[in-house]
């Protein structure tokens, strides 16, 4: 047996031990967050599985892993057969398995603390269509037997500088308080991690590759709050930052507090909050009203400090990725840990930079084929001619938050190859020089990205574009490009000045090769003569070259042609003083006019 294997022998006896006939498992938080701390890698620690998105349903006798189309190939590679079913979302779900799969009169354990009410309450219902319940623990069964589970991070808060963060946290909570007066509550909950370190301006390192805290808040209608977070990660700077307006409890006492909110009206978001929180409150007698977090729009149109810092921030990465760019052009005997060491050693050269994004998808070849692709000493394959090399991978600096895509060529690749990367970039560009109405959608720009492909019958199993945080977040709601419905749903938010989303169209061969290129770009307003409604585009943020070898000019028009010339000059203005003169001379060579 594996080590697997036995991990998930022993989380069946501890069900039975807890009078349990299975469990649910999904991949985040308290917060509901995409990345989690180590503490709560339980999905991981149960399964193998290290893709950022996905869940397990665990019954006495079977077991599924439930995961998209970006994590087809790799589930499949990291979670054994033997133990697991791999289960496609959206085709397929958690409940609809339960509902299938598990026996009439059982006991399904869940975390409150680890799911939303909405799938509680529908998945609770179709279990008693079937005369089964759904069972909220006291005790994740899993801590029981994660023996050397890791604690939560101990790590100190940090102030984010005004400088950068371009308004008071004491604005910020007043904005939230008249919001509240508006809706006629009294409070609302800030469960999101990113919420809370944006409104009370604090960072934190206790998640990789996002920098917040593990914290819990409630602001109020007079402008005060209560903030929720261990007492040890509380220096003297940050009590004086935030100051008489904000109280500070330990972490463990959220739930208690939110018992004594009996009489109140409190907003809490149902899209990012746990379901223990709206039991808490019910329990209470508080009355609830479900709305969107009152900060996730405005941290997601981003003020003019965090726009210059997103420019001053992405420009040093684009030097970072140009000489990593000269380096692996230039370098014999690679394979994706080296490659993916070199870039991360290179960004670290920046002082500013706090961490990486996410963990750099650094792939070659086939393992390109999975858009998340994470190589692993036991993945990890060296360069060889005739393929591509896909690096995806972005920073955390102190003014901005980078995210960027490129996909070169290793030896001489194929005419496949440079058809289907032209056909990619040709969606790229569609994009980034999109004008539309104020209102439009991303989902409504989706297909800009997909023509080209669809029109030679290819396509891509995820968004087209993401929003991006300013030094939070690399995946940032409410905007999403993204189709309106199925399995990347979410591209219903209407576009917004000051908005950043990145722009990255793909194409993958199965055990072949991958295709992505990504750039960050800002919503901005355009002005067109004789226009009679207030028109929106693009501003390009990233800038770093795209493989010229790999683009068929023929199937390029002027106007993308034009566009490619113009992008690859600003790529030179803009990064070429930041660089010595050897990366100068490559640059400018790799930019050169087609």
């Amino acid at each position: 047996m594996s080590i697997y294997s036995d991990r998930l022998a022993a989380l069946r006896q501890q069900l039975a031990a807890q009078g349990l006939d299975g469990f649910v498992v999904p991949l985040t938080d308290e917060h509901m967050s995409e990345y989690v701390g180590s503490y709560a890698h339980r999905l991981a620690w149960l399964t193998g599985f290290e893709g950022s998105a996905g869940s397990a349903a665990v019954l006495a006798d079977k077991a599924a892993m439930f995961t998209d189309g970006r994590y087809t190939l790799q589930v499949r590679q990291q979670v054994d057969a033997a133990d697991w079913s791999y289960q496609s979302v959206p085709e397929t779900n958690v409940t609809d398995w339960l509902k299938a799969e598990a026996p009439a009169g059982a006991r399904i354990g869940y975390d409150p603390w680890l799911h939303r009410k909405d799938w509680v309450e529908r998945t609770r219902q179709v279990l008693k269509d079937k005369n089964a319940e759904l069972v909220a623990v006291e005790a994740n069964p899993i801590d029981a037997v994660w023996s050397d589970r890791p604690d939560r991070s101990k790590a100190a808060l940090i102030v984010h500088p005004e400088r950068f963060a371009g308004r008071s946290s004491a604005d910020k909570r007043q904005a939230v308080a008249d919001w509240l007066s508006e809706q006629g509550a009294d409070a609302a909950v800030l469960a999101a991690l990113d919420s809370i370190a944006w409104t009370f301006n604090l960072r934190g390192s206790d998640v990789s590759n996002t920098p917040v805290a593990l914290a819990f808040a409630l602001v109020h209608s007079d402008g005060t709050a209560d903030l929720f977070v261990e007492g040890e990660k509380v220096t003297a700077e940050v009590r004086q930052h935030l100051g008489n307006g904000v109280r500070l409890h330990e972490r463990a006492a959220f739930e208690a507090m939110l018992g004594e909110l009996g009489g109140k009206t409190v907003a809490v978001d149902p899209e990012r909050s746990v379901a223990a929180i709206s039991e808490a409150l019910e329990k209470a007698g508080a009355k609830i009203i479900a709305l969107r977090d009152p900060t996730v729009l405005p941290r997601a149109i981003k003020n003019e400090a965090e726009i210059a810092g997103q420019r001053a921030s992405q420009e040093r990465d684009g030097a970072a990725m140009v000489r990593f760019l000269k380096w692996v052009e230039q370098t014999d005997g690679l394979d994706e840990l080296k490659a993916s060491d070199r870039l991360e050693a290179i960004r670290r050269e920046d002082p500013t930079l706090k961490d990486l994004s996410f963990s750099s998808i650094s792939a070659f070849g086939g393992n390109a084929a999975s858009p998340h692709y994470h190589s692993t000493e036991k993945s990890n394959v060296p360069f060889r001619p005739g393929s591509l090399y896909l690096i995806d991978s972005g920073g955390q600096y102190e003014d901005g938050t980078t995210d960027i895509t490129r996909t070169v060529a290793v030896g001489e690749p194929s005419e496949e190859m440079r058809e289907r990367f032209t056909r990619v970039l040709q969606g790229h560009i569609a994009i980034d020089t999109a004008i539309f109405p104020k209102g439009t959608r991303g989902g409504q720009l989706d297909s800009f990205a997909r023509r080209p492909l669809w029109e030679a019958g290819l396509d891509y199993a995820h968004g087209t574009g993401h929003g991006v945080g300013s030094f939070l977040s690399v995946h940032e709601g409410p905007q999403r490009i993204a189709p309106t419905g199925g399995a990347y749903a979410g591209g219903d938010e209407p576009l917004q000045a000051g908005m950043i989303l990145s722009n990255e169209p793909g194409y993958y061969k199965e055990g072949e090769y991958g295709i992505r290129i990504e750039n960050l770009v800002l919503v901005v307003p355009v002005e067109v003569a004789g226009a009679d409604k207030e028109l929106l585009g693009f501003e390009t943020l990233t800038f770093a070259p795209i493989d010229r070898r790999l683009i068929m000019v023929d199937l390029l028009s002027p106007r993308e042609r034009t566009w490619l010339n113009d992008y690859h000059a600003e790529v030179v203005r803009r990064i070429g003083p930041r660089l010595g003169a050897e990366d100068k001379a490559w640059l400018e060579e790799a930019c050169a006019p087609l």
